[in-house]
């Protein structure tokens, strides 16, 4: 009588740690075998059994990261250092996890190139007095290449 008791509280162990969690902001991509299911799952409790799946929960809240000073080199030859933040949200958490390794640092990475390159193409009089424009460059930029990865950049206000 002992065995089967001790089978059904295994069991019910098993099925009691294999529910996920997830806040409202929250949602996970879960794998099976491989395969990435048609939805994300979330927000609420979904089961997740370890054999054969795997899962990562991604935040649906607005992100911010800061772009290091950059060294910047104006159309008139000017060395100007820059720094920026970056807003971003992740719209669609499977593209985030399939198109790119990882997204925060490649969105880092790029936000660094297209600052410098964008920045790059103006004189200092315009870096100075047309930020906004700028803003709107940058962001345009910066949305025309994450929009594979399901990222989204919100502007500063």
């Amino acid at each position: 009588m002992e065995f089967p008791v001790t089978v059904v509280l295994i069991l019910i162990l098993y099925a009691l740690t294999s529910i996920k969690i997830l806040s409202e902001y929250e949602r996970a991509v879960v794998f099976r075998l491989g395969r990435v299911l048609p939805q994300p799952k979330g927000p609420w409790t979904y089961p997740c059994f370890p054999a054969g799946r795997s899962h990562g929960a991604y935040s649906l809240r607005l992100e911010s990261l800061e772009v290091p000073p950059q060294d910047v080199v104006t159309k008139d030859n000017v060395t100007v250092k820059v720094n920026a933040v970056i807003f971003f949200r992740v719209m669609q958490p499977q593209r985030a996890v399939l198109e790119v390794t990882n997204f925060l640092y490649t969105t880092s990475l790029l936000a660094q190139t297209t600052l410098r390159s964008v920045l790059g193409e103006v004189e200092l009089d315009e870096l100075l007095g047309q930020r906004e424009k700028l803003n709107l460059r940058l962001q345009s930029v910066l949305d025309q290449d994450t929009e594979p990865w399901g990222v989204k950049s919100r502007k500063s206000r």
